[in-house]
């Protein structure tokens, strides 16, 4: 499960397109329709009846499943196409928010409780991650109920983190242990989820937008770095486990030309983030070089790697166990002059 860390996906296209109709007094609420009125005209003709295997609108059993997915996930799905529906639905006429709405609808009249979404032009603002642990995680993550890491214990958290933030934004979408999926609540972004996370791992440091990266307290130099305003998790996975979790054909087995074969390969991921916004840093260039005294290591370039819409960097590397490694990481970010640089102790024993 070592995946990549949510990010806010902004809508400049959007944001755009919303300045623009204000100044022509245009009222972005008209634009798309609701979602009972998209299911009546497009969707009913299979999910009314359950015709071509579609869940039937009202089925509880058939929907819940699909719902744990989250809005994000049956949205992409609806826009490609999937089995016998076709991309829109058929309709190729139908925005996206009009989609979400028709899906959320769905939802509903199948036992969910999602909210609509509520402009097609300016995108529904994102819940904080305190507004979610608040709202849902910490009924588990505030007393430690059913061995939930509370809020803030960074003792309990930091061991979670060994294999980087993105083990536990997985984690969270699919469920573990006691916890269902997203938490409970299936409209969760995968980014509302990740900023959730990073909230309970550390909340006085994401309490005030404006803290300075300097107050943020540090983490063992194991995963987490803090270098100019940028946050740098690392995260590292042997290439047999990463075998095991994806099949041959999906597309974490393909990344970086596929999963290399030998015990002595591991994926190295690096995540980042700003300090001050909070937001992840997904175009930035990203080389990192793995050390050691004998061979004097490799250097590559990490690429972006995509898991559940979330977007961090990675390779593989070759490190032989018993050996110690020094994980040089160097970053170029726009807006940022000069280069970035941090390292890392790795132990493979």
């Amino acid at each position: 499960m070592p995946e990549t860390l949510p990010g806010n996906r902004w809508s400049f296209v959007g944001l755009i397109a919303a300045g623009v109709l204000a100044t022509q007094g245009f009222s972005a609420h008209a634009a798309d329709r609701s979602g009972k009125e998209v299911v009546d005209k497009v969707c009913a003709s299979c999910h009314a009846t359950g015709a071509k295997g579609a869940p039937k609108i009202g089925d509880k059993k058939a929907w819940t499943p699909l719902a744990s997915k989250g809005l994000s996930s049956l949205t992409e799905s609806a826009l490609k196409g999937v089995r016998s529906m076709p991309a829109h639905g058929g309709d190729l006429a139908l925005t996206d928010m009009e989609i979400e709405r028709a899906i959320t609808y769905m939802v509903n009249q199948s036992g969910g409780r999602w909210v609509e979404p509520v402009s097609g032009v300016s995108p529904a603002v994102e819940r904080r991650g305190k507004q979610v642990v608040d709202a849902r995680c910490v009924e588990c993550h505030g007393s430690g109920k059913d061995g939930a890491p509370r809020i803030g214990d960074q003792a309990a958290w930091i061991p979670r983190l060994k294999y980087g933030l993105d083990l536990l934004v997985r984690s969270a979408i699919n469920g573990h242990g006691p916890m269902p999926p997203r938490g409970g609540m299936a409209d969760l972004t995968d980014s509302e989820i990740r900023g959730a996370i990073v909230y309970m791992l550390n909340p006085a440091a994401v309490t005030d937008p404006g803290t300075p990266s300097a107050a943020i307290p540090k983490l063992p130099a194991t995963n987490r770095r803090i270098v100019r305003g940028t946050e740098i998790y690392l995260g590292v996975v042997s290439a047999e486990a990463l075998r095991k979790q994806h099949p041959k054909g999906d597309k974490e087995s393909a990344m970086h030309g596929g999963i290399p074969r030998g015990r002595d390969y591991y994926h190295v991921n690096i995540s980042l983030f700003d300090s001050k916004t909070r937001n992840a840093i997904t175009d930035a260039r990203v080389e990192a070089s793995v050390k050691e005294p004998v061979s004097g290591g490799e250097t590559k370039k990490l690429e972006r790697v995509t898991f559940n819409n979330v977007e961090s960097y990675g390779n593989y590397f070759r490190m032989p166990a018993g050996t110690s490694y020094t994980l040089a990481v160097r970053i170029e970010r726009p807006g940022t002059s000069g280069r970035i640089e941090a390292e890392f102790q790795f132990k493979n024993k």
